[in-house]
């Protein structure tokens, strides 16, 4: 049953429920042509139930509202109108607007825009951006909350492929940054810590660093410039070619199958990737400590147990998953945004990896002022 009908006086409750599909296509149909429609005035339509809905299913839904209205009644739904039957009217009423259009041309002046009106214009964008981007985030709240129910909505298998393109195969340019720049911070400091016969504190000063901030936070930096940029521009091209639509034409919820699993493999292979940074980074000044300054590698492992405290270590990975679904979402979001063109491809990528950073690092100083007030 596919239809649950409820008569009250002249109004009729309908309740769509299960999966409307291709292959149920007839039964709907017979279930909807045996609904009476006769002195009904309204039709109220509750979509919440359904669990699908295809193009198909939804040309069927929309051939009932018809014959509705034909019969004085006025359908309405309770609820998010299903963007299947938004597709079909919006591809009609372009079909309908090309058929009684007739080509004109029109030439305006350049106009000079004022400053007011400037200021008015990109304060009114920021608003309609900010809204937009609070929608984004409580549609992939919603999302995750459904995808627990159920162990095959979370799509392991495609979380498995991103955590490898975005873990496992930035390992060597991750360890390659954070050895490198363990090694820079561990010359410059020795360099100026030499002139007070306090070489010994070179090794407190790239451990705490690398553990608590330059770790993680470079870690992310290039997971931002390397995964934030391929989410907007693998998602950008399927909003190119039609694929995000033919996705919800279909009755594939695109956020559950596009977004989540990148931000669940993002949120897995960033923390791994700081392990690897802080060991590497470790690494990395324990051989200019032993060739600069002749620390020896016991000493100096000893030296490292003594500068950190218990939290050390877990202030950096805690910081990681946070900054992992700042990633995702800059890049998910400004993938879903791309329409018409590849120029507007390449802006939104852009602004996906501008974003993703900034993100990152406000992120990473609101947690230095929170762990300082938590004396941690």
């Amino acid at each position: 049953m596919f239809v649950t009908a409820r008569r009250s006086g002249e109004s009729i409750e309908l309740e769509l429920t299960g999966e409307w599909q291709l292959r149920e296509l007839p039964a709907l149909q017979s279930e909807l042509a045996s609904i009476d429609l006769t002195g009904a005035r309204a039709v109220r339509l509750s979509a919440g139930e359904l669990r699908a809905l295809d193009v198909s299913s939804a040309w069927a839904l929309r051939q009932f509202m018809e014959r509705a209205r034909q019969a004085g009644a006025r359908c309405e739904f309770r609820g998010a109108t299903p963007p299947q039957l938004e597709l079909i009217e919006e591809a009609l009423s372009v079909g309908r607007a090309a058929a009684g259009a007739e080509p004109t041309v029109t030439v305006e002046a350049p106009r000079q825009e004022v400053p007011v009106e400037a200021l008015g214009r990109h304060v009114v964008h920021g608003l309609r951006e900010t809204v937009s981007g609070l929608a984004f985030v409580g549609r992939i709240a919603a999302t995750v909350l459904h995808a627990t129910s159920s162990l095959r909505r979370l799509r392991l298998r495609s979380v498995a492929r991103h955590v490898y393109d975005t873990g496992i195969s930035a390992v060597p340019i991750v360890a390659l940054i954070a050895f490198l720049i363990s090694v820079i911070i561990a010359y410059m400091s020795a360099q100026q810590l030499q002139k007070f016969g306090a070489e010994i504190f070179v090794v407190d000063l790239v451990t705490i660093g690398v553990l608590r901030e330059l770790g993680v936070l470079l870690t992310a930096i290039i997971v931002a410039g390397r995964s934030g940029s391929a989410f907007a521009a693998e998602i950008g091209a399927m909003r190119l070619n039609e694929e995000v639509d033919a996705l919800e034409a279909t009755g594939v919820d695109p956020f559950e199958t596009l977004v989540l699993p990148r931000l669940v493999g993002l949120a897995i292979a960033l923390p791994l990737l700081t392990v690897i940074a802080d060991l590497i980074g470790l690494a990395g000044g324990a051989l200019l400590c032993k060739f600069l300054l002749g620390i020896p590698l016991p000493q100096y492992m000893i030296r490292v147990n003594e500068s950190i405290a218990s939290t050390t270590f877990w202030v950096g990975i805690i910081k990681a998953p946070v900054f992992a679904v700042l990633i995702g979402l800059a890049g998910t979001y400004r993938g879903l945004q791309v329409r018409d063109s590849s120029r507007e491809l390449g802006r939104l990528t852009t602004v996906a990896v501008v974003q993703s950073i900034f993100l990152v690092i406000l992120a990473d100083a609101l947690f230095a002022v929170l762990f300082m007030e938590l004396d941690v």
